[in-house]
């Protein structure tokens, strides 16, 4: 550890998704808007290297960092409370840990040693937390770790926290999140779940410095008090984490709490300067309070798990605020849509968003949606799979290539519009065929997405397999689809839009990981914009 960093842990208990990455990503707000620089990184206990394999039911979006690691969604927040950006070392997994050891002792860095959970797995850990203190010039580092105390999962990251605190006890503190459930019948909060929690986690030798109760209802005096006194915690360190009407809300209500200041006496760092927080309440005013309205529709095919879009939801929050309007998103399962209902599933849409994804399933439905906005001249965006599936539209409806497709879902279609490049073809590994992480794009002037940017080099982050088929560029620019964004590099088309339309764009990168408070991307708000145009 670097002498001068500072290091907080998060543990949650009682129940998971109780949102130790808001809190998290709140407190680094604060502590930031006082001008410490601060960075977060999240301990994931499961045993997959990273979430690039896992169903989006199972875990919600996979983020993509600059550098091209596949991370927990969590990291999306504190990029997108922060504006700072975040990398490889920011996530960590059990699989990874494990992987690492194991290579150690295949290469008998061990010297015959039995390797073990403590010391070897612990080391590594620890190792693992300090690695950003190397890495970049941070003040105070908070490490969240994923799942519950008590999890037989966490347990060694429990461990290693504790070791910590006991070598270097001036420089960790530890929040602990719990919750504090409303008993209707009783009409009354409960504070026994905290006590539990608490007590487990004391009985791995881990005392909470704070205490952050999630409820429903006030905490009032006499219920602090009792929580304080049977936790081994000062009053002030009983905070309340109120459901809010919305995550941004969150940093403005741990302020009242006064969650940093006890943070930074527990640190026994100066508090600097109140926070300045002037541009975050710019923001609330602007989102609390919006002119107009816009519907848009969301088509994908995790849609009953909203965290499968999380990055993408956040985006458009973030590009109706610079337009000053509230966005009603529609969330609409792609397969439910077909050539005789699409009309009645996007209708009243003022803009038409497909997402991206993996696979088969639900592909016709965007197809579908795709034709409906080019049709109706309703703007449109796709991402990703999204831009594929507006490739595959304009050849198979415009260019009259009917069974134009992706190699992805049909390896022998006549008109491969899309289709995985060579060099990809050669990595067999499921995890290892992926284009990720920033990538620059050359964009064409006067074009749709260079007025949106206002710049004509950009760099985007990627997560995909296939890609425009460049042997049909021609055909398409002949037809009317022009490419407005390529790599320098490859000459890969990034980028694709119809100029006789009034709005429409499809990307092959992921514009919306690095959408932020701070900084809200230029082509949700260019979309958003578009909209709002076509509802007048």
């Amino acid at each position: 550890m670097s002498n001068s960093t500072k290091y907080i842990f998060v543990t949650g208990g009682v129940t998971s998704s109780l949102g130790k990455g808001i809190i998290s990503a709140s407190l680094a707000k604060l502590l930031q808007s006082r001008g410490y620089s601060v960075t977060i990184q999240k301990l994931d206990p499961y045993i997959n290297i990273d979430p690039g394999t896992l169903n989006p039911y199972e875990h919600g979006e996979c983020f993509v960092t600059d550098d091209g690691a596949e991370t927990d969604l969590d990291l999306g927040h504190y990029e997108r409370f922060l504006n700072v950006r975040t990398s490889q070392a920011n996530n960590i997994t059990t699989g990874r840990i494990y992987q690492s050891v194991i290579e150690k002792e295949r290469r008998g860095e061990f010297l015959g040693k039995t390797v073990q959970v403590i010391p070897h797995i612990t080391d590594e850990i620890k190792q693992r937390i300090q690695l950003l203190a190397k890495t970049g010039d941070y003040d105070i580092i908070i490490t969240e770790i994923g799942g519950t105390v008590g999890d037989i999962e966490s347990l060694p990251y429990i461990e290693s926290v504790r070791q910590l605190l006991w070598e270097r006890e001036n420089d960790c503190i530890v929040i602990h999140l719990t919750l504090v459930p409303y008993l209707a019948a009783a009409g009354e909060l409960k504070t026994k779940p905290t006590q539990h929690s608490v007590k487990q986690l004391l009985e791995l030798g881990v005392q909470p410095d704070i205490l952050c109760c999630r409820t429903e209802h006030e905490l009032d005096l006499n219920l602090r008090r009792k929580i304080a006194k049977f936790c081994n915690v000062s009053m002030n360190a009983v905070i309340e984490a109120r459901d809010a009407a919305s995550i941004y809300d969150v940093p403005i209500l741990m302020q009242k709490e006064e969650l940093d200041s006890v943070v930074l006496e527990k640190l026994g760092l100066p508090k600097k300067t109140a926070p300045n927080l002037a541009n975050w309440n710019a923001f609330l005013v602007k989102l609390k309070n919006p002119s107009k309205t816009v519907e848009i529709g969301l088509i994908g095919k995790y849609v009953e798990l909203k965290d499968a879009y999380k990055s993408i939801s956040e985006a458009l929050i973030h590009g109706g605020v610079a337009n000053d309007s509230k966005v009603n998103v529609h969330w609409i399962q792609s397969e439910k849509i077909t050539k005789t209902n699409s009309h009645k599933h996007l209708s009243g849409l003022d803009g038409i968003l497909v997402a991206p994804g993996f696979g088969s399933r639900g592909i016709s439905g965007k197809i579908e949606a795709v034709q409906h906005a080019r049709e109706q001249n309703i703007p449109f965006l796709g991402i990703c799979l999204g831009m594929q599936c507006a490739v595959i539209e304009y050849a198979r409806n415009v260019m009259g290539l009917e069974d134009a497709h992706t190699t992805e879902i049909s390896e022998d279609t006549p008109h491969p519009v899309i289709s995985m490049m060579q060099e990809q073809k050669e990595i067999s590994n499921m995890g290892g065929t992926m284009r990720l992480g920033a990538y620059r794009c050359q964009l064409k002037s006067k074009s749709k997405v260079a007025m949106a940017y206002n710049l004509d080099k950009i760099s985007e982050r990627h997560r995909h397999r296939y890609e425009f088929n460049s042997a049909y560029l021609e055909d398409f620019e002949k037809a009317g689809m022009k490419a407005s964004g390529k790599n320098p590099k490859t000459n890969l088309v990034e980028v694709v839009e119809i100029p006789s339309h009034p709005w429409f764009v499809g990307v092959q990168f992921h514009p919306e990981y690095k959408s932020t408070v701070a900084a809200p991307h230029p082509l949700f708000v260019a979309f958003i914009n578009a909209s709002l145009t076509h509802k007048k």
